[in-house]
């Protein structure tokens, strides 16, 4: 087990979208890990008055989500802990629209990468349960690829072809899989660790907490999502669909594309 995991024990960046999906996924990994980062990605608050109306205001309730991850990373004793979404700027990397930042959320993390020089990436599987997992597997490969690391991925939730939720497991196992041997001691720091999560109590009580999955990521075809038919957040009628998300991984690409035949071009330059 530990031989198998090994890429993840050391210096290891972990890039998740929301407080709380770092727990979940990972809470007794981390304890296994010399030295964990943490970044979140998004400020946890969707717009939708939905989720946030018995907070007060949607502000309110980013804020209580980050002190909640705070609180959490403390309990494991992680140190490194980063939030791309500002206090003082509440319009970006608002939870459900971290598709809608990708190039921001890229510069952002080539500079804390090339700080802190991770040994190994590891963030959300590419399986269609929320547009932001999804958005996070798009970002960390391109990270891993740019920087030349170690990239793992982790599932939380997707939705299967027959309409059912389906939880910590990958959609397509491949074999490269580990199940976490978690410890008692481990399992004790970690349900603290989801206890510092109270705002999300119930949608965590929905998971296992004994229950960590790993595997390296799969070579994934972000021109296409993850599946065919209908993806959960689709399902539950948010306001974003696969196609939007996939529609700007491809226009990032599209970019880049066009940056590198304008910069091998002599005399062509791209206006800033």
């Amino acid at each position: 087990m530990v031989e198998q995991i090994a890429p993840l024990l050391g210096r290891t960046l972990v890039l998740v979208s929301h407080p709380d999906d770092e727990t979940m996924a990972a809470g007794a990994l981390m304890q296994r890990v010399r030295e964990p980062m943490v970044v979140f990605a998004t400020d946890g608050a969707p717009r939708d008055r939905f989720f946030w109306e018995k907070f007060g205001s949607r502000d309110a309730y980013a804020d209580l989500r980050r002190q909640e991850a705070l609180a959490a990373m403390a309990i494991a004793g992680v140190r490194s802990v980063h939030f791309l979404a500002d206090p003082a700027d509440r319009t970006r990397f608002v939870d459900q629209n971290l598709f809608l930042w990708i190039p921001e959320a890229l510069d952002k993390l080539d500079v804390l990468i090339a700080a802190a020089r991770p040994d190994a990436l590891l963030t959300h599987a590419y399986e269609g349960g929320h547009p932001d997992h999804d958005s996070c597997s798009f970002i960390g490969t391109v990270l891993a690829r740019r920087h030349q690391l170690p990239l793992w991925e982790f599932p939380l939730y997707h939705r299967s072809t027959d309409g059912v939720i389906v939880r910590q497991e990958f959609m397509v196992p491949v074999g490269t899989e580990v199940l976490l041997d978690i410890t008692l001691a481990e399992l004790e720091v970690k349900k603290r660790m989801l206890e510092a999560h109270a705002s999300q109590s119930l949608t965590l009580s929905e998971f296992s907490p004994a229950i960590e999955r790993f595997r390296p990521m799969l070579d994934y075809d972000y021109s296409r999502p993850p599946h065919v038919g209908v993806l959960n957040y689709e399902a539950w009628q948010w306001a974003v669909t696969g196609a939007q998300v996939v529609g700007a991984f491809q226009c990032w690409q599209n970019c880049r594309k066009q940056e590198e035949i304008n910069s091998s071009e002599p005399g062509v330059r791209t206006v800033a």
